[in-house]
């Protein structure tokens, strides 16, 4: 009897299950064996007896959720093969923060490829999504809609530079979330040319220590703290940029510098209504996930008999892939959310 994908991997309660090989892929709850894409707490958990990562997410969990957050740990380098009960599992980047990953499963002349969170566009702060072949493209579909078509990062950095040099008596507080999307919006700053301290809020620190620490140049970074607010109110930080994240925007934090213009790294800010939901006075479509254009090249380059969508928006892609000739499964997987972006 041939092989069905169903008997190499297929949804559970728990998440993404292996049943030769006895693991899962990015579960919601604690399990026995786990093999987590990336260190975003929607696909990175605690709890569970085994876990095997690459070496920076593995770092990234440790940071995030102390270094007993599984009973043992194993790295795997990039393109490194394991095997696991008699299943090949391989991780190739992803291109969506430091240390992301594809898996890759293979058993038995079956290959599956499990993407995480993925984006293709350029990104100095991790290694490059690269595409494989496989007979099942297990794919996310945040923004699967075609209206969702990222302009190019520096493009949206410019806006911000620019709004800096036309308003030097005001900070630039930028919000970006702390694992990846941050980092990132540093590395195009400083791709500007742009070489002053960028102060970050207490939330950012040891992530960005984290990156460096992984080779990533962010340059110099200084705490946003105010010893004086009397005289901050005024003076201290005009001209500045500070990087903090969305939910510093909501408290007193925000509210001690110079003339803050409201600024906000995500690709959700093509919606205008969000912005405007959070007070956002320069939207920066800034994403860390794939858009319309990437998400269906990227299937087309994998060519997979199969296409599975884990979450997002999956009807869309799913009848896109039909009409393209692949056969399309939403798997409707809860506990995956948009904590990157």
């Amino acid at each position: 009897m041939p092989i069905r994908p169903e008997d190499l991997l297929h949804p559970t309660a728990a998440g993404l299950y292996c049943p030769p090989g006895d693991f899962y892929v990015d579960p919601v709850r604690a399990v026995e064996r786990a093999v987590v894409t990336h260190g975003h707490s929607d696909h990175a958990r605690p709890g569970h007896a085994k876990v095997l990562a690459t070496p920076a997410t593995l770092d990234i969990m440790a940071a995030r959720m102390g270094k007993d957050h599984a009973g043992s740990a194993q790295a795997l380098d990039y393109g490194e093969r394991i095997d696991i009960g008699g299943v090949g599992v391989t991780l190739k980047p992803a291109g969506h923060v430091l240390g992301s990953a594809q898996v890759v499963v293979d058993w038995k002349g079956m290959r599956i490829v499990v993407s995480g969170d993925y984006k293709r566009a350029a990104d100095s702060t991790c290694a490059p999504f690269e595409p494989v072949k496989a007979d099942v493209f297990v794919t996310e579909a945040t923004f699967a809609l075609p209206v969702f078509r990222h302009p190019l990062a520096s493009g949206e950095i410019d806006k911000l530079m620019a709004a800096r040099a036309s308003f030097p008596e005001r900070t630039m507080l930028v919000g970006a979330y702390a694992l990846g999307k941050a980092q990132r919006v540093i590395a195009l700053i400083r791709e500007t040319g742009y070489e002053d301290s960028i102060y970050i809020h207490g939330a950012l620190t040891s992530l960005c220590d984290l990156y460096v620490r992984h080779g990533v140049d962010l340059g110099p970074l200084e705490p946003a703290t105010i010893m004086d607010k009397q005289r901050a109110a005024k003076t201290d930080f005009a001209g500045k940029i500070v990087i903090g994240p969305p939910s510093a925007f909501a408290d007193k934090w925000a509210r001690r510098f110079a003339d803050p213009l409201a600024a906000f790294a995500s690709g959700w800010m093509r919606i205008r209504q969000r912005a405007k939901q959070r007070g956002v006075e320069l939207p920066l479509i800034i994403s860390d996930h794939a858009d319309w254009p990437e998400l269906t090249d990227t299937i087309r380059e994998v060519d997979p008999d199969e296409v599975w969508i884990t979450h997002g928006r999956d009807d869309a892609l799913a009848r896109w892939a039909e009409l393209e000739g692949y056969k399309a499964k939403p798997l409707a997987l809860v506990g995956y959310e948009d904590e990157g972006d």
